[in-house]
């Protein structure tokens, strides 16, 4: 008999079906949880990485690998959740990723040596991952067109909220306990959500043929190139692209392989990803649009700790709470998203989403080294806004408007080019912060000369200020060195700014393109 996941788009127009069974919800929920869990820790150890370095006596290199490892092996699990979810059923794989979870987040606390670490941090993203798209898929393919508006709005909440606030949760649990107990917190909730989704989650049911031709050589090339392209893109800022050999293999490796890995996907009989779904306009500009926000969600959740920690020596704590005002915002704008979307063109929705993001942005460019809580709470509140606003309505535009036996795969492809717009905008942030900091820094050092009062004023009152506490020109030189290198580094931060600026209005544009899609207060068809 079919059930929901496979009734045709008429169906789920029927008003007997419109009703939302409580054990559904219920079990979609716990899902949810379990999506909350994996995406925040991709950025919940990123506030206390110094507690885990020192924890393990792991150099700063090394402990870098901790966040890396678990993001290569996500990049690479998303993609495949999409065959494995039609042959294991949502039942039994959400249940083998979140037990699977748990169990590497268990092992992660009790790690004693980096590499130990390293490893089990990367089976718990390859592991985790699989919980996301299987959400996302749930989502869209379990409830009618018309409930979209209460569904929509919750996944994209985790989505955007779950890297939002993960320093924040980091940096208390570090603070209150230890480094441990970032991962160790995993383990009652998983064991919970595990046995939630075996007692209640009947969404469809499992092809296990499927399984007799998984393609393994698809599988080793999209692991090649998907794991290369996330280690190029962290690694590459901070060693001068192809002048670092490892990053140079990496990018050869990564280019054969995405060669071999596009031949094999449109050649196999039963591909690991059928990239043919690129054909729905919608969802080609809608993964387009989740590529750019990812760039945004993460690359902000990135830029704005770094700044409070460079140059206004923020503790892990502080940073958590001045990054929480997006996180509650996001929180309270998302049922308001949900409302709108009955009743507003959704494209004009996310455009208004991006230029909200972008004038968040542009009012960054004006930044001082004195910008502190109050100065960022009017761009963290735009940030915030303008993310669910964006996020919410490209969920639904991309994945709400397939027919519903296109979903799974379709999905693990969405979720992907959020993560992976996520890697590129570090690397971009990264490398427009090195290269304008260098070019401040020398624009600086021109200008401070005997024949800038300023300067001359400046190195005065400095070498005043360390007299007789030993050769006080050289310690002024050396304080005024340091004040200007701080400011060369401000001033790249609002360069960065500058770019996301730029880049958000520009996308804005990009709306014009999607195909205006069916209206949600009817039962609509959904091809």
């Amino acid at each position: 008999m079919a059930n929901a996941t496979t009734a045709s788009p008429a169906m789920m127009a029927n008003p007997a079906s419109e009703r939302i069974a409580p054990k559904r919800l219920f079990a979609f929920i716990i899902m949810v949880f379990g999506m909350f869990m994996s995406i925040l820790d991709i950025q919940i150890v990123s506030a206390s990485l110094s507690e885990i370095q020192a924890g393990l006596s792991a150099s700063s290199s090394e402990v870098a690998w901790v966040q890396t490892a678990y993001l290569i092996a996500e990049v690479i699990a998303i993609p495949l959740s999409g065959f494995l979810s039609r042959a294991f059923g949502t039942r039994l794989l959400f249940a083998i990723s979140a037990a699977g979870f748990t169990a590497s987040s268990l092992l992660c606390g009790f790690a004693t040596t980096i590499e130990e670490m390293i490893l089990w941090r990367a089976l718990q993203g390859f592991l985790g991952a699989g919980m996301i798209p299987t959400v996302f898929a749930s989502a869209y393919t379990v409830f009618p067109r018309t409930k979209f508006h209460i569904v929509g709005p919750i996944i994209g909440l985790v989505a955007t909220l779950a890297p939002t606030i993960g320093p924040t949760v980091g940096g208390y649990i570090t603070d209150l306990m230890s480094w441990n107990w970032l991962f160790f917190i995993n383990v009652v909730p998983g064991i919970g959500i595990t046995v939630g989704v075996l007692a209640l989650v009947d969404f469809d049911e499992p092809h296990f043929e499927l399984l007799d031709r998984f393609d393994w050589w698809g599988l080793l090339f999209m692991a090649g190139f998907l794991g290369t392209l996330e280690y190029v893109l962290e690694e590459g800022p901070q060693h001068e692209w192809m002048q670092d050999t490892s990053v140079a293999i990496c990018a050869w490796i990564c280019a054969i392989s995405a060669v071999a890995f596009f031949w094999r996907v449109f050649t196999a009989a039963e591909p690991i990803v059928n990239l043919r779904t690129f054909s729905n306009r919608n969802f080609a500009i809608g993964c387009l649009l989740q590529f750019c926000i990812g760039i945004g969600l993460y690359g902000l959740t990135y830029i704005y700790p770094r700044y409070l920690a460079e140059v206004r020596g923020y503790s892990a704590l502080m940073i958590g709470e001045t990054m929480f005002v997006s996180g509650i915002t996001m929180f309270l704008v998302a049922p308001l998203v949900g409302r709108l979307m009955v009743k507003i063109d959704m494209r004009y929705m996310i455009a208004f989403g991006l230029v909200v993001f972008a004038i968040g942005s542009y009012q960054m460019t004006w930044m001082t080294r004195d910008y502190d809580f109050f100065e960022l709470l009017v761009p963290q509140i735009l940030r915030g806004i303008g993310m669910m606003f964006a996020m919410v309505p490209t969920n639904n535009i991309a994945l709400g408007t397939l027919a519903p036996e296109r979903v799974k795969n379709a999905s693990g492809l969405f979720n992907l080019m959020r993560n992976l717009g996520g890697a590129v905008g570090l690397a971009v942030i990264n490398t427009v912060l090195n290269d304008r900091t260098d070019l401040h820094i020398t624009r600086l050092q021109e200008r401070v000369t005997w024949g800038n009062a300023t300067a001359t004023e400046t190195l005065t009152m400095l070498q005043q200020k360390f007299q007789g506490l030993g050769d006080s020109t050289l310690m002024a030189m050396k304080q005024l060195s340091q004040i200007v290198h701080r400011q060369a580094v401000v001033m790249s931060f609002g360069d960065a700014f500058f770019v996301l600026t730029v880049f958000y209005l520009g996308l804005s544009l990009l709306v014009t393109l999607l195909n205006k899609p069916a209206a949600m207060t009817g039962g609509g068809d959904a091809h």
